[in-house]
């Protein structure tokens, strides 16, 4: 079998690695085995090719697979390679290649390596020689993939920069003049519009000067996690690596995550011909799955929406469910119209302040207009091609300086967190003196739409529990309000510049009463002297009895309560048994200061100097002497009305 004529068939292979690397040109590699089947008497039959071919496990190489088909159709005997690992790096793909020649009667030849797969010596030598190679490749790509981990860790992401990011001195950055409308995107899909509505809507405004949005664009900018600051490498193989915060998000992680969930639930759903309030948000009282939404149109016009599970067969009418959201729709409405509507976004955007980087990002594309025009004037655009060009860059030339405008404004604005407290206690203490003019200034959820019922329930609340009381009558059990809502309201909350409402006995009777958070008492008497600019608000401090959950007040029935809050900072207590509360309240007859009390609905009162100071030891001894014969001094002014009354009768 051995004196059998030698057919040869060339292969030669180089990857971009092998070039940089080791130099094996595919000329020198046919060269040099051409010299060797003429000094060992081989016929040639052909040359099998391949250019930038890794020879990994899984890559196809169409020239190998030729040569294998013909040495099945018996054309030609032997591989003739120059070494072994252009041939295979893998041990599992060099056992199939021996079975091969085996079962074919063919032979391998290397001009580099002695190897001879006739014999069992041979076939181990080649084995040995296999693992080394395939060593070699796992040892590579150990090193290059640490490399790269510490290269993606410091924002050097090895993609095309996405929309919504460019890159500076390698790194991705956010991209001004494109971000906002990648965040648009994660915002409207958030209220419910699907992938084809929202393409639609940027086709027709031609955002970023694109008229060729599609519903799978859309579907993979909210799949990438890339906008909320992370980096998968390796998605499409079975060990995908997730990196964490490794370039700026531009949008919230939480948001993110809701938009997945969402897309869960078919966004296709969302949008029907009818508005529905409540859809995707109710769950059933008895298996708590998302109930499904129907409706009938009556012959008079009106229409009656109801909402069933399938599996349990119940069935609920709207209309039962919005009388029992009312309780929560007055949280939501002044939520959404006077912090995340007005003062957050005012506050966030003086916070951040991108002033400096827009102006930036306004002359590189100046820059980039200017080349437009000289490529234009240099015949390298059409008139059409260079309309087009310019078109999108006018736009975003015109959309940032907007932005820079707005930055303007905003830096005049006196906007602070401690705003947003003083803000809803003016509008509460309003809608107690003149609740008739509150209504009118007010946008009240009667006056609502349906769509905008809707897409107010949409943004802020993520499910409604129901459940069952008497006679089977279902009621709302807990409204769950998304993360990405509640979060920013916490923060705030707990550094004490928003307020709760939770529920409080005065005397025998439970009322409603707001709540916020410690604040130094320097904090507290700016606001307190800055609502009195508006109103004659008074103030005064009770006791919160910790052991007992109950809060001593003085005098309460003359009082409206605005607000209560705790003046000593308790989370830094080792022991709690009771809580110093302040407590700023209005008179039942209380009226606004102002001349013009239009005023109060759309202003807010500028900020005082006014400070509470602590006194050092010795002043509040004094202090305490003078209040104590203030004491004795009323003791005795009490008595002596009382001998007076009593002489009197």
């Amino acid at each position: 079998m051995n004196n059998e004529k030698k057919i040869a068939g060339l292969y030669i292979r180089v990857s971009t690695e092998d070039q940089a690397r080791e130099g094996f040109s595919l000329p020198e590699q046919e060269k040099r085995l051409r010299a060797m089947c003429e000094y060992k008497g081989y016929e040639i039959y052909d040359v099998y090719e391949e250019r930038g071919i890794s020879a990994k496990t899984g890559n196809y190489r169409p020239e190998f697979e030729r040569l294998l088909q013909d040495i099945k159709d018996k054309k030609c005997n032997t591989i003739v390679v120059l070494k072994l690992d252009r041939l295979t790096r893998s041990v599992f793909d060099w056992e199939k290649i021996i079975r091969f020649l085996e079962e074919n009667d063919a032979y391998l030849d290397c001009a580099n390596d002695d190897i001879n797969t006739t014999n069992a010596n041979g076939k181990m030598i080649s084995r040995i020689l296999t693992s080394v190679s395939q060593n070699e490749i796992e040892r590579t790509s150990e090193r290059t993939k640490i490399g790269l981990a510490g290269a993606i860790a410091s924002g050097h992401i090895p993609h095309k920069s996405p929309f919504g990011y460019k890159r500076i001195d390698k790194i991705l950055v956010p991209d001004e003049s494109t971000k906002d409308d990648i965040i648009r995107i994660f915002n409207l899909y958030h209220e419910g519009n699907s992938y084809q509505t929202i393409s639609n809507l940027y086709n027709k405004e031609k955002v970023l000067g694109k008229t060729n949005w599609k519903d799978s664009t859309i579907l993979k900018i909210l799949s990438n996690e890339i906008y909320k600051g992370d980096f998968v490498h390796g998605k499409r193989t079975n060990n995908p690596t997730y990196y964490e915060n490794v370039v700026e998000p531009l949008i919230s992680k939480e948001l993110w995550e809701e938009c997945q969930v969402q897309k869960r639930r078919n966004s296709r759903n969302y949008k029907r011909d009818k508005d529905y309030l409540f859809l995707q948000k109710l769950k059933c009282p008895k298996c708590q799955r998302i109930l499904g939404g129907n409706a009938t149109r009556k012959k008079n016009g009106n229409v009656y929406y109801y909402y069933q599970c399938h599996d349990c067969k119940i069935t609920i009418r709207e209309k039962d469910i919005e009388k029992e959201f009312d309780n929560f729709i007055e949280d939501i409405q002044e939520y959404d119209a006077v912090v995340n509507q007005t003062l957050l976004p005012m506050i966030q955007t003086k916070l951040e302040n991108p002033k400096e980087k827009l102006i930036k990002e306004l002359k590189e594309q100046q820059q980039k207009q200017e080349r437009i025009r000289k490529a234009y004037v240099n015949g390298s655009f059409t008139i059409k091609e260079y309309d087009e060009e310019k078109e999108i860059v006018d736009k975003t030339i015109s959309s940032i300086e907007n932005k820079i405008r707005n930055c303007e404004v905003c830096n005049e604005l006196k906007f602070t967190p401690e705003d947003i407290l003083i803000k809803r206690d003016i509008d509460y203490i309003n809608k107690i003196v003149y609740p008739k003019e509150y209504e009118e200034n007010t946008y009240m959820w009667e006056d609502y739409t349906r769509k905008e019922k809707s897409d107010l329930i949409m943004r802020y609340v993520d499910n409604v529990e129901l459940e069952y009381y008497a006679d089977n009558k279902v009621r709302i059990g807990e409204v769950n309000f998304r993360e990405s809502i509640c979060k920013p309201c916490n923060d705030l909350y707990d550094v004490g510049y928003l307020d709760k409402k939770d529920y409080a006995i005065l005397g025998c009777v439970g009322t409603k009463l707001r709540f916020s958070e410690y604040l130094p008492i320097e904090k507290v008497s700016e606001i307190v002297f800055t609502l009195r600019q508006f109103y004659n608000v008074g103030y005064f401090e009770a006791t919160y009895y910790y052991d007992d959950k109950v809060m001593f007040f003085n005098d309460y029935q003359n009082r409206n309560i605005v607000r209560i809050f705790p003046i000593e900072d308790y989370k830094k207590m080792d022991k709690i048994d009771r809580i110093q509360l302040g407590v700023i309240y209005i008179g039942n007859d209380e009226k606004c200061l102002l001349d013009n009390e239009e005023e109060v609905f759309t202003t807010i009162p500028e900020r005082t100097n006014c400070r509470v100071y602590e006194l050092d030891e010795e002043t509040k001894n004094k202090k305490l002497e003078s209040i104590e014969k203030a004491k004795q001094l009323r003791e005795k002014i009490l008595n002596r009305d009382d001998k007076v009354s009593q002489e009197q009768r």
